[in-house]
């Protein structure tokens, strides 16, 4: 079985650290703080993509749904039609016996 424990990172820049309990000179401070707002943005951005993305999706599938609900519509209208059409020339036509 794998070892589940963490290990200790080798790299130094890897290491995470609370700026709070740390005794972090202005320059670092402000350093850390231009790094953070950079990761926001980036990170802003994408997720701005996506929900762009998301709401063009959902929008087109209503859009879809919509228009298929209007030429329904029509179709059912043209059959309506058809069914009067078809009356009519039952009324007009010839009486036989089989009518």
């Amino acid at each position: 079985m794998a070892d589940k424990t963490p290990k200790e990172p080798s790299a130094p820049v890897a290491t995470r650290i609370d700026p709070t309990k740390e005794g972090l000179s202005p320059e670092q401070m402000h350093f850390i703080r231009q790094v953070e707002l950079q990761q926001w943005k980036k990170k802003t951005q994408q997720l701005r993509t996506r929900n762009v993305v998301t709401g063009l999706a959902i929008g087109a599938l209503v859009v879809g749904i919509y228009g298929y609900t209007f030429y329904s519509v029509s179709q059912e209208r043209i059959m309506d039609e058809m069914d009067e059409e078809a009356k009519l020339q039952r009324k007009q036509g010839p009486k036989t016996g089989a009518n």
